[in-house]
């Protein structure tokens, strides 16, 4: 477990190798998401376009550089992978990404640039990361976990320090959920600081690890994984994770893919938000009614990766 000590010391850390993102008032818009005050957290404007640069800048930066001579080595649907390679890259280190059939070549050509090996196999995120395990094994190089590594999961939990700082009077937060490391996170530093707000996590239908989880009372592993939003697609989180969940949030919903790609559109059309289908999971979850806040609420929702999936192709 990790707590707001660890959170507050990550922000310290990492303040000279990510951005303060702005949170921009949903107003103005020809069809809104919500009766209630929308706020975005535009963590799509991070280096390598997600908040995942937080977690993976944290691991690094509390690495001993022995430890990295080796390289580093991951499983990621596309933007963990992302914020390891520029990671590596800033250390100037080898990285290697498992990443599943489900990536976007987009992202695997960004990873690619940032001087990454990408090795891409496997229908799920979780065959790739047996594979990252196996290769940290045989060849020595540091593994830095997507979401259960406590610097990894204290990295991503600056988001909620910036979100409190920038909108105090927040009530609810809607966050994403693929393996549970950002939601993790932003519960732990939120709770500590504001316990009233309201936490609200978002799986795809396809993919409800935690909310199968909490039903159960206990880590599960799911049957199958249908969802197509690689970045969401974890058959099973871990047991950090599951044990702030279960006592941090307060809900967890669930969208389906077709929901995403129509908020995608939305943050395209009334803002040029260039948005993942996880990124757009919390606009998803307030436009398909399945949250549904007061009139007035005021919410936060992160827009937590980029991404051109709502951006209309050229006929």
């Amino acid at each position: 477990m990790i707590d707001i000590a660890d959170v507050e010391a990550a922000a310290k850390r990492i303040g000279g190798y990510v951005r303060r993102t702005p949170l921009l008032l949903a107003d103005q818009c020809a069809a809104p998401a919500t009766d209630a005050q929308l706020w975005l957290k535009l963590e799509c404007l991070q280096p390598t376009g997600s908040f995942k640069a937080r977690g993976a800048i944290n691991k690094l930066l509390t690495t001993p550089k022995e430890r990295l001579a080796n390289g580093i080595v991951t499983a990621s649907g596309g933007n963990h992978g992302l914020a390891v390679a520029r990671a590596a890259h800033l250390a100037g280190v080898a990285a290697t990404v498992f990443a599943p059939t489900t990536v976007s070549a987009e992202k695997v050509e960004k990873m690619r640039k940032w001087g990454a090996e990408v090795r891409v196999g496997g229908a799920l995120w979780d065959e790739a990361n047996r594979e990252a395990t196996a290769f940290a094994e045989r060849n020595g190089a540091i593994s830095f976990h997507p979401f259960a590594d406590p610097a990894v999961i204290a990295g991503q939990g600056t988001i909620g320090l910036e979100i409190l700082e920038q909108a105090p009077t927040i009530e609810t937060i809607l966050v994403a959920i693929g393996g549970g490391g950002l939601i993790a996170g932003v519960a732990t530093a939120v709770k500590a600081r504001a316990p009233h707000v309201r936490i609200v996590g978002i799986e795809p239908v396809g993919s409800p690890t935690l909310q199968a989880s909490l039903a159960a009372g206990r880590v599960v592993r799911l049957p199958e994984v249908t969802t197509r939003v690689a970045t969401m697609a974890c058959g099973q989180t871990e047991q950090v994770n599951f044990d702030i969940v279960r006592s941090a949030v307060e809900e967890i919903v669930l969208v389906e893919d077709a929901d995403m790609l129509d908020a995608a559109r939305w943050l395209w059309f009334e803002f040029g938000i260039a948005a993942d289908l996880s990124g757009a999971a919390a606009v998803a979850a307030l436009r398909s009614g399945r949250v549904r806040p007061k009139a007035g609420e005021r919410i936060c929702g992160l827009v937590c990766g980029a991404g051109s999936e709502g951006i209309p192709r050229a006929a």
